[in-house]
């Protein structure tokens, strides 16, 4: 129907057990250009949400990742999971290699264990 309103998920961002936004406070650093790429690419998996190549990619397990070329050049990564029709950033990063980086993988893991059943 186009008078449909369309739905929008809401993402929330990792927290430490001490309340910290470690995937908020490294989206802090970058420059505005590059946040507001990542912003925007996560607002469209908000509004689109399933959503596959080439924006996101699943990782295996319930991971995925949002793909980003950022207007500076480099291409960023946030690392997610849905649980509860809510999307949970675990992770971001700037790539610096072809590969997803193992320990930025794991990290992401285990803090999506914390939201399991």
């Amino acid at each position: 129907m186009p008078d449909e309103i369309p739905r929008r998920i809401p993402a929330v961002f990792y927290r430490t057990s001490v309340g910290g936004e470690v995937v908020r406070d490294w989206l802090r650093g970058l420059n505005e250009d590059d946040r507001q790429a990542i912003g925007l690419d996560l607002m469209r998996v908000q509004y689109r949400w399933p959503v596959g190549m080439p924006l996101c990619r699943a990782l295996g397990g319930g991971l995925w990742e949002v793909r980003t070329s950022l207007p500076s050049g480099r291409i960023a990564r946030m690392l997610f999971c849905v649980r509860d029709a809510t999307i949970i950033v675990l992770s971001g990063f700037i790539k610096k290699t072809q590969k997803t980086p193992d320990e930025e993988l794991t990290l992401a893991r285990k803090r999506m264990k914390e939201f399991l059943p």
